[in-house]
């Protein structure tokens, strides 16, 4: 437990300060925040007291609503970021949380839920079943596989927040829907057919493969159309838009552009109105060659990175106008000693990466459970000590 005492109204000026001038192009420090969601707090006895699982967490709306704000309500007090902390002004921001494993559960994946681990799924399209969604079709976006619970959840949250609903004294601010991005085409379909084999399926029956990315790029994009137009929105959205695809970290670049890249190019051309914008991009993992080619055939403008990445060659390859974000490894940060990761800190800080004025620090990517305060802290505070630009 931290020790640290922090005065959360001058913390949030100042993180206010911090984001007026990195965004209008005139940083006076970078930029730290941390890629953390319930999962860091699940097995935490301070935040969960109850003890709340992964499955008791998917199949109970009212569960999933108290333990997600008890994990927000802990990272508000004790985790150091440029975020505002203390109790939120307006409420709490809470959405429906089904982790990494929903479109693969929207398209009939069955969930799996093992011990102190995130849920997963079990391939579906293995052995005689490889070609069961081409003769079944696109699930229902709303009806769907895990999206039916999804929408099932995300009404029933909004009826709490309608009723007056409170927690810690606040009432609900605001609700999201699962699935109004994505995890990317290659990733889902590697949570269908299994990494390995979806990787062999890319060599050795590329027609196939093909042919799965196809549909399930057209799945995304069906899905996300729907949700928006639910919403009132315009189906292709004229700016700030980006999603993940963390599983091209497999492939070559010329693979990347040979089999994946036409699908990518696709999302952007049905979901945004100019295609030709610039985009983010999540991506974890080792996809340091990947880098220029995104820039220069995507044209992303922000990449979210993961480990390992040397963020001093990033931005050395991608100039001074491509923001980049990313930090100590979280292997590094899980097991590391404080000292250890204030000097991965500095260094980092030192690479070159500031140049230009576009970097945010955050950790290489999204915090373990267990992760030790006083790790963060030494983040933190190297941060704003060395990742000053005045």
């Amino acid at each position: 437990m931290s020790v640290h005492t922090i005065d959360f109204e001058a913390h949030n000026a100042e993180v206010q300060q911090v984001w007026e001038a990195y965004r209008t192009g005139k940083p006076v420090r970078v930029p730290i925040i941390w890629g953390i969601n319930p999962r860091f707090t699940m097995w935490m006895p301070e935040s969960n007291p109850r003890g709340i699982t992964f499955e008791q967490y998917f199949h109970d709306p009212q569960l999933m609503l108290e333990r997600q704000v008890e994990h927000i309500y802990w990272v508000r007090h004790h985790v150091p970021q440029d975020t505002e902390m203390g109790m939120p002004q307006k409420g709490w921001d809470v959405y429906v949380d089904f982790q990494n494993v929903y479109e693969a559960a929207w398209l009939g994946c069955a969930v799996r839920y093992y011990p102190d681990q995130v849920p997963d799924v079990e391939p579906l399209l293995v052995g005689d079943k490889k070609n069961l969604l081409f003769d079944k079709g696109i699930p229902d976006p709303f009806t769907g596989g895990l999206m039916a619970r999804n929408w099932e959840f995300y009404e029933y949250m909004k009826r709490k927040q309608d009723e007056g609903w409170t927690m810690y004294g606040k009432p609900i601010a605001s609700v999201t829907p699962t699935g109004m991005g994505t995890d990317g085409p290659m990733t889902i379909c590697c949570n269908l057919r299994g990494a390995s084999q979806f990787a062999g399926d890319l060599i050795e029956d590329s027609d196939y493969a093909l042919q799965l990315l196809d549909f399930v790029t057209t799945a995304i994009i069906t899905r996300i159309k729907a949700y928006r137009r639910y919403f009132g929105q315009p189906e292709k959205v004229s700016g700030g838009w980006g999603f993940a695809d963390d599983s091209i970290e497999l492939l070559s670049t010329r693979m990347y552009e040979e089999m994946v890249y036409p699908f990518h190019v696709r999302l952007k051309q049905e979901l945004m109105e100019d295609p030709s914008q610039p985009i983010g991009i999540h991506l974890c993992g080792d996809v340091q060659r990947h880098l220029v080619f995104l820039r220069d055939r995507l044209n992303v403008c922000s990449i979210d990175t993961g480990f390992p990445i040397d963020l001093g060659k990033a931005r050395r390859d991608l100039g001074p106008d491509v923001e980049l974000l990313g930090g100590p490894a979280v292997p590094l940060l899980h097991h590391g000693k404080p000292e250890q990761v204030r000097e991965e800190t500095i260094r980092i800080l030192q690479s070159g990466v500031m140049e230009g004025g576009k970097f945010i620090l955050r950790e290489g990517n999204n915090l373990a459970p267990g992760t030790p305060l006083e790790n963060l802290w030494a983040m933190y505070e190297t941060g704003k000590e060395y990742g000053r630009y005045v």
